[in-house]
């Protein structure tokens, strides 16, 4: 099931951070497709690297959050963030939702960073951020109905649904990749940023103010 937008007329504010992030995010796969595999090297994230260095490498925290690897890589992210984030958004308000994901993005690299300390493998995607998206929006509209592509036709379906199984594939696919070499989907950076997301959503009060309007 592939979601393709959401209910959004309950949305209040125009969602400026949302948009922001979208075009960084494109800002730096134009300079990746421009400077080539130096920039992608240096400005991505290494666990290695890092724990040898965190000072000089504590900026790749930031940077690789905005690089992508290819075309679909961005594309399906930038879909996400479109749909999930601007709800997410207008629920936290702009400030707080920006910080919100920088910080599930940090915990989504550090969780993937656990399970390959010794790794020299370029991590990079907005992916583990977006999951903390997910990961809140569940906690915020469990019955939100997000409409998803299946077979030749759109569909509706309660957010628990969509992103519950979404989430269920991560961790089977998680469980699978512990122990595997290479580059790849990283499976623990979803997981982390969606526990992330999850748990600070209810941090940051966002279900009790559901709960309040309903």
């Amino acid at each position: 099931m592939l979601p393709v937008s959401d209910d959004n007329s309950q949305r209040r504010i125009t969602p400026l951070v949302t948009y922001g992030l979208i075009a960084l995010n494109v800002l730096f796969f134009i300079a990746e497709l421009m400077l080539g595999e130096n920039f992608i090297v240096t400005w991505a994230f290494v666990p290695a690297r890092f724990l040898a260095n965190p000072i000089a490498e504590s900026v790749t925290l930031i940077t690789s959050m905005f690089m992508h690897a290819d075309y679909l890589h961005i594309g399906s992210n930038m879909l996400y963030l479109w749909i999930f984030g601007d709800n997410v958004e207008d629920r936290f308000g702009h400030g707080k939702f920006a910080v919100f994901y920088l910080v599930t993005g940090l915990a989504a690299t550090f969780a993937q960073m656990a399970f390959n300390l010794d790794s020299n493998i370029p991590n990079l995607g907005a992916s583990g951020a977006i999951a903390g998206v997910l990961g809140a929006y569940l906690v915020l509209f469990p019955q939100g109905k997000v409409y998803v592509a299946q077979g030749r036709g759109i569909m509706p379906v309660p957010a628990l649904i969509a992103i519950g199984l979404w989430f269920v594939l991560q961790v089977f696919s998680g469980i699978g990749s512990l122990g595997v070499e290479g580059g790849g989907v990283a499976y623990m950076a979803h997981i982390g940023g969606f526990v992330a997301g999850f748990v600070l959503a209810y941090v940051l009060g966002g279900r009790n103010k559901l709960q309040l309007r309903g």
